[in-house]
């Protein structure tokens, strides 16, 4: 890392030991010795619970803070899950007593200043970005000219689980904010535990929405609870997020809320056929942008008529009429009707 280390002080791992600039930090502040922590660790927990793939952000001596590190592990991870057809759904929960306390702020008032283009364009997924194992090579750059800026790390990952082939479930199982809440607002169902604190506290931090949040906050909670929410800043309770919208249930503590989320997978897998929820959760999302009903109609025709065709339809109707459990054949990691939605 090209650091210099003086004298005789060794840090342990704790809050600095978690970013390159904490770790800077502690070489300024005279330490002889820096114990990593974080940024070689991994930041995401994986496990399979039945159908179910249960994603736990795992920085919890942290609050779960967001990090470019935890934003490729999340990419890869749902990677994984898409590729992975045991897999019927997906659980984002968090380690410890928070679910993402935000960004990590442990590089002090320079946290979101992410310096010139050309640095951040060519950055590399080393020294924390992203870590061993993959991720994006450059997080890139959006826009042309005057209008060009780095894309934003929280953007990639909500546009990652947009994409997901499968339903993913949000397991709010503590403190919830900026990127923490933004990042849960393209996943199918929201849980929480009662008492969690909540809120899109960007305009407090000097700074702008994240995540494609004025994308995706309007169209959950309408566009009149979401300007409130976003210009106050304000930390609200799962009590009016539910009333919003923005939570299915309110839950007494998190092993409460798991057993939720895990239920809800159950029940997809047991019923339903995966290739037909990946289309038709694509056709939901994509209805958002279409030019109106008429177009919502033309895309949904083909599926209907790509799906009525396949050995999955003929499962379906044939074990509803036997009364008994359909086995549906398709995979979604094989499926044309995936891989080419309509359009």
């Amino acid at each position: 890392m090209g650091l210099e280390l003086a004298n005789p002080i060794i840090v342990g791992s704790c809050g600095l030991t978690g970013s390159v600039r904490g770790v800077e930090r502690c070489a300024e502040a005279g330490a002889g010795a820096v114990i990593l922590k974080s940024i070689f660790e991994e930041q995401i927990a994986y496990e399979v619970r039945g159908p179910a793939a249960v994603v736990t952000l795992s920085r919890p001596d942290q609050l779960n803070a967001f990090t470019p590190r935890m934003a490729a592990e999340l990419m890869d991870v749902f990677d994984r899950t898409d590729a992975d057809d045991d897999v019927r759904g997906v659980v984002v929960t968090g380690a410890g007593r928070a679910f993402c306390a935000g960004a990590d702020l442990s590089a002090g008032a320079t946290t979101f200043d992410l310096g010139s283009f050309e640095e951040r364009a060519a950055a590399r997924p080393s020294d924390g970005a992203s870590g061993p194992g993959g991720g994006p090579s450059s997080w890139g750059m959006v826009g042309e000219g005057d209008q060009r800026a780095p894309a934003d790390l929280g953007g990639h990952v909500v546009l990652r689980i947009h994409r997901s082939t499968k339903p993913v479930i949000a397991a709010v199982n503590g403190p919830a904010v900026g990127v923490g809440l933004t990042m849960t607002l393209p996943m199918d169902v929201r849980l929480v535990v009662e008492g969690t604190k909540l809120g899109f506290v960007f305009n407090r931090r000097g700074i702008s929405v994240d995540g494609a949040a004025s994308w995706f906050l309007p169209r959950v909670v309408g566009i009149g609870t979401a300007l409130e929410w976003v210009n106050s800043g304000r930390i609200f309770g799962p009590e009016e997020a539910h009333a919003a919208g923005l939570f299915r249930s309110v839950h007494s503590d998190r092993d409460e809320v798991m057993e939720a989320a895990l239920e809800l997978v159950e029940e997809i897998a047991e019923h339903t056929a995966p290739v037909s929820v990946a289309v038709s959760r694509r056709l939901l999302w994509d209805a958002l942008e279409a030019g109106g009903p008429q177009d919502a109609h033309r895309r949904e025709s083909l599926a209907l008529y790509r799906r009525g065709r396949s050995a999955d339809a003929r499962e379906g109707v044939t074990a509803f009429v036997e009364k008994r459990r359909a086995h549906f054949p398709e995979r979604v990691s094989e499926s044309e009707e995936v891989s080419d939605p309509p359009r």
